[in-house]
């Protein structure tokens, strides 16, 4: 009997540790548990403050892009004379920071204000289109009549070839740099043709159209003699037209060469010579030195950031298309 006592306790203590050792697991994955939990609140009140966050963000942005104040120009008039700058920079074309819009918009700002002295174009610009140069050249045209005091000087940084400098001759003088990029007076219209890698792919083109020239530019289609010749001469009145305003622009100040007006694009020095600009100088120089108003106020209208998201987002794929496969409008070059 003493004997059996004596093994009975030692699995007495064996129950203890054992249920011991249950009750520590209990608690642990009790506190495991408890834990997960709050982490996952934790993770819910983060992404709940992201979200948060991101609404009250996007509803800034919307209030920002929709508010009077989207898109205001970086100038601002100080009360003090001064010389109004606008840039021409990149494509000319519709949607483009040198939009006719944006530039005509500058332009008006500029003139309005009483204690500008005089309106500096610096322009860094391959060109662009014929049409959105010609509405800038007219509206500087126009803004020089109505006032006669203030004048309106371009100056070419890099460059300032085909359609910008069509916008340059409108103004009163011409400045650039001695190895700016000046001229490039002519028209281009490039596309390609397809027509016998549609016949290597065993491809057939279908194309119905009412007009015997209607898909006259279809790079599918081969080529005819008389549509060319019609093309060319839509070119070459276009080019034309660039020409004349040049001459308006420039006057008697133009030392014509016979290669003038073929598109070749000539450096600083050599468009002095040629009486394509009037001197060599700086945006800053000329506001100096020949505005006599040193202080540069910028009246460029550029987009607010949300806007210019929301232009590049909605770029037309057929844009793209139309520019690989040859179905642009003539570009001055």
């Amino acid at each position: 009997m003493q004997q059996d006592k004596w093994t009975e306790a030692p699995m007495v203590e064996r129950s203890e540790i054992k249920a011991q050792k249950e009750d520590r697991k209990a608690w642990e994955l009790l506190e495991k548990t408890l834990l997960a939990s709050v982490q996952e609140q934790r993770r819910s009140r983060r992404w709940g403050i992201f979200f948060k966050s991101l609404t009250f963000l996007y509803l800034l942005g919307m209030l920002f892009m929709f508010s009077p104040f989207a898109g205001l120009d970086s100038g601002a008039a100080t009360g003090k004379p001064h010389t109004a700058l606008i840039e021409v920079r990149g494509t000319i074309a519709d949607k483009q920071e040198a939009s006719a819009d944006n530039l005509v918009t500058s332009l008006r700002r500029a003139f309005k204000d009483e204690q500008t002295r005089g309106v500096v174009l610096r322009i860094n610009s391959p060109g662009g289109s014929p049409v959105q140069s010609g509405y800038v050249y007219d509206e500087i045209q126009r803004l020089r009549a109505l006032h006669p005091d203030i004048k309106v000087y371009a100056v070419i940084a890099d460059i300032g070839a085909s359609g910008a400098y069509y916008i340059a001759a409108a103004a009163d003088e011409i400045y650039a740099d001695k190895a700016s990029l000046v001229g490039s007076i002519g028209v281009t219209a490039a596309g390609f043709g397809f027509v016998e890698t549609l016949d290597k792919l065993g491809v057939e083109r279908r194309t119905y159209t009412a007009g015997e020239h209607k898909a006259f530019l279809d790079p599918f289609q081969p080529e005819r003699q008389d549509e060319r010749e019609f093309w060319q001469t839509v070119l070459q009145t276009t080019h034309q037209q660039f020409i004349d305003q040049v001459r308006k622009g420039r006057g008697d100040r133009l030392q014509e060469h016979p290669d003038m007006f073929s598109g070749l694009v000539w450096s600083g020095e050599q468009a002095l010579e040629l009486g394509l600009i009037d001197g060599l100088s700086s945006a800053s120089a000329v506001a100096r030195d020949i505005v006599g108003t040193e202080e540069l106020v910028d009246f460029t209208h550029r987009e607010s950031p949300f806007q210019r998201f929301s232009r590049q987002l909605g770029t037309s794929i057929g844009n793209t298309l139309a520019t690989h496969l040859g179905l642009t409008a003539p570009t001055l070059q």
